[in-house]
């Protein structure tokens, strides 16, 4: 994500709408476990027109991505959300529910905090669900001299960004600037507040969450699990969080998995039958605070039907200007590879396949690549992809994990989930990671983010029963 603040003219008005809404919302004052599912508010009467929505939006997350601009075990649902997955979790006092989209791959929380929530090109803005701050007794919001304020501006200085409080240290009431987060495809504004965090078996007071009052192209808030200083992970002081991810096939269903945080240190102990590889940090991370929220893993090579793929290596590591290097992201859909990564996986998926013809068709209507006709195929043979990380992890992949099968009244097509640029949204982009390992990837997978031992784990396995 990328996050800005607002102190010049040009976002006064921002800051007018903001206010205006302020002063709506804020009138007057061991072991859990979450489900994780997923949820997609958007329909398409074509399936043709879903997956080049999901390529898409895979594509401006990736953009976004590479070129950024600046204790107890505690368990939730899980649910499938437009491509991605979504928890809900219980904040204020009386706890309110809101459903927020987790996401790996930024650190900031935030949810829509106003009944008159303005949600600009969301397919529809009646059912998203918004926090009320009037109606909980325990809401603050963030004063301009806490601390936590530099959370969210990094570069914020409290000696000349909170000039209005003077001498009054103790008492002043300026507030934390408000901030301006960007997406792929979207935006949020809002004031950051502190407020109470209600899990199963814990209660965390003080949590920094954002109160959105207005976005473009998204209709629910986001729970940053990233590696950031405000992330879920840091506030809650989590040792490991894992998940589960339930098929795409899934989607607009009830159907959810769990979401494990764990407060304990496991002690360097391996959960039984997981693989496991080092996460690696950027070695620019310190100087980019956006490139430290990713969990990056050492992807070693790549092969299909049984053969390695020559990758160029200097795409598989971060260079000394932190650009390289393969993340996982649970906010991506389809993989994303860098150009030159793209074309050699895909040239040996198209030399593996002779039996189908290509559907040309759908290639450029989707910019993925390759698509092949399957019609009248009663069994579908396609090569195997296999993932090589660091430290001899192997994740092997079951084919409803690369290829989209999309059929109608006429055609049956299956298509492989990656993709690059040039492919939909405008030209190549050299910086950040080189290869963004998206959730279509690990569907029916358990995930591990080991924090204290530093590893990533996994095992394939059924999440839905």
């Amino acid at each position: 994500m990328t996050m800005a603040s607002c102190f010049s003219s040009t976002c006064l008005p921002f800051l007018f709408l903001l206010n205006f809404f302020f002063s709506l919302a804020f009138s007057s004052p061991t072991s859990n476990t979450v489900s994780i599912s997923l949820f997609n508010p958007i329909t398409f009467p074509d399936p043709f027109q879903k997956l080049t929505h999901l390529a898409s939006t895979s594509v401006a997350r990736a953009h976004h991505i590479k070129n950024p601009k600046d204790a107890p075990i505690s368990s939730t649902p899980l649910f499938p959300f437009s491509g991605a997955y979504s928890i809900s979790l219980k904040f204020g006092t009386p706890p309110q529910s809101i459903p927020l989209v987790m996401d790996t791959g930024s650190s900031f929380s935030w949810f829509p905090c106003t009944k008159r929530y303005i949600c600009k090109n969301c397919s529809s803005s009646t059912g998203i669900s918004s926090f009320i701050p009037r109606q909980s007794s325990s809401v603050r919001i963030l004063g301009c001299l806490n601390p936590k304020c530099s959370w969210i501006h990094k570069s914020f200085d409290p000696k000349s960004g909170c000039k209005d409080c003077g001498s009054l240290k103790s008492n002043c009431t300026q507030i934390c600037p408000p901030y301006l987060m960007l997406y792929g495809l979207g935006s949020t504004g809002g004031i950051a507040m502190l407020e109470t965090l209600s899990l199963p078996q814990r209660i965390v007071p003080n949590f920094v969450v954002g109160c959105s009052l207005f976005s473009s192209n998204q209709p629910a808030g986001v729970a940053g699990f990233g590696r950031g200083v405000s992330s879920m992970p840091n506030q809650l002081g989590l040792k490991k969080f894992s998940y589960c991810l339930v098929s795409h096939k899934f989607d607009n269903t009830p159907t959810n998995s769990v979401l494990i945080m764990d407060g304990e240190s496991a002690s360097g102990k391996k959960t039984p039958r997981f693989s496991y590889t080092p996460l690696l940090k950027n070695p620019i991370s310190s100087k980019n605070v956006a490139l430290g929220d990713y969990y990056y893993v050492g992807l070693r090579k790549i092969s299909v039907g049984g053969k390695k793929v020559k990758l160029p290596q200097e795409f598989l590591a971060p260079d000394s200007n932190g650009n390289g290097g393969t993340i996982v992201d649970s906010g991506s859909t389809f993989t994303y590879m860098n150009p030159a990564a793209f074309e050699t996986v895909t040239d040996a998926f198209s030399e593996e396949v002779r039996d189908y013809k290509r559907a040309k068709n759908l290639e450029n209507l989707t910019g993925l690549r390759p698509c092949f006709d399957v019609t009248g195929h009663e069994a579908i043979k396609l090569p195997e992809l296999k993932l090589h990380f660091k430290g001899g992890a192997e994740m092997g992949l079951p084919l409803e994990n690369y290829f989209f099968v999309v059929k109608d009244d006429k055609k049956l097509v299956v298509c492989l989930t990656m993709v690059t640029d040039n492919t939909l949204l405008g030209p190549e982009l050299v910086s950040g990671p080189s290869i963004i390992l998206g959730n279509f990837l690990m569907q029916n997978f358990h995930i591990e983010f080991d924090l204290s031992n530093g590893r990533f784990g996994f095992v394939q396995q059924s999440c839905s029963g």
